[in-house]
């Protein structure tokens, strides 16, 4: 499902500039007008893929637009590419001694000049039409501070089709906090659009924690109430075997320290054993001797676990996700 930026937003399009210059089918070079939008993207150790993902930002239309590249201290030769783009597309980029994702992704945004930025990974692809769809979105509606919208998954070799990953179509058109913070919907840290002054009011990303964006979005949710999210496809998303989000005593350890801030939720205690059901979960499909063994500190009487535990025993081949 995509969005017709005709249909939705017609009655919007003499209020930008952007949209109008795109619909009108204006010429006007797109990054010589002040950036609507900055793409952020913290480069790390991805030579075999920051040049798709530079290009697939490059290539987007219908936006005025700038990318940002910090390349956070990368051992391979990620800097000589990402130097020889630069000198051929035309971006900014700075190379620098390694300080980590969350320190990284704070420096991006101290650089951003656009009224809306996103970050985006360097070993992802960007779809057509990502940045002017979402712009045009938050550029219609002011009360919604950002957006989230779908990724597709991708193989390491760029392999995908284009049907959208079922556990975020779930969560259109909007997610509550109490939806969140239960583990009841997802929203993709791949996917997200923010205005830059609504961030900056609230704080950068937390440095107490090893990624950004869970933290951050949990946050979020518990100001605003409720986000939307769009059925616009933002990202294609590699699966290589370094995912961060392939580490689930990285990730999953994270998301219940983060809940800890949030104890005094009525729901709190219920929160923490259905995060751990989905952590055993994922253990269990993907690597049942790891899942026996944190059973002990997963197990819990819990409904949402009950029904997760025959997982142990079912071969991964009859399984889903």
């Amino acid at each position: 499902m995509e969005y017709s930026i005709t249909n939705m937003f017609a009655e919007k399009i003499d209020e930008n500039v952007y949209v109008k210059a795109f619909v009108q089918g204006s010429e006007t070079e797109q990054r010589e007008l002040p950036p609507l939008v900055s793409v952020l993207m913290a480069s790390y150790n991805h030579e075999k893929f920051v040049e798709a993902a530079v290009r697939s930002v490059m290539a987007q239309k219908g936006v005025a637009f700038e990318l940002i590249v910090v390349d956070d201290g990368s051992t391979d030769s990620s800097p000589e590419i990402l130097e020889r783009l630069r000198d051929e597309l035309h971006f900014t980029y700075v190379h620098r001694p390694n300080k980590g994702v969350v320190a990284t992704m704070n420096e991006l945004v101290s650089m951003a000049r656009g009224k809306y930025f996103c970050s985006f990974a360097s070993d992802d692809m960007m779809p057509a039409g990502r940045l002017e769809k979402q712009s045009a979105y938050l550029e219609s509606h002011p009360e919604d501070p950002l957006c989230f919208g779908q990724i597709v998954l991708m193989d390491k070799d760029g392999n995908h089709g284009e049907e959208c990953d079922p556990r975020y179509t779930r969560s259109i058109p909007r997610v509550t906090f109490d939806e969140f913070f239960m583990g009841k919907k997802e929203v993709h840290g791949c996917s997200e659009m923010i205005r830059l002054d609504f961030f900056r009011e609230h704080g950068a990303y937390d440095a107490e924690f090893p990624f950004e964006d869970f933290p951050q979005w949990l946050k979020f949710f518990k100001i605003c109430g409720l986000l939307p999210v769009l059925p616009v496809k933002c990202c294609y998303y590699r699966q290589h075997g370094n995912n961060m989000s392939l580490d689930n005593t990285l990730m999953y350890g994270t998301f219940l320290k983060v809940l800890a801030r949030y104890s005094d939720h009525p729901r709190y205690k219920e929160a923490v054993n259905i995060w751990k059901s989905h952590w055993f979960s994922m253990l269990a499909y993907r690597d049942k001797k790891d899942a026996l063994r944190k059973l002990p500190q997963l197990w819990s009487f819990s409904l949402p676990f009950l029904k997760r535990f025959p997982k142990l025993f079912i071969p991964r081949f009859l399984l889903k996700r």
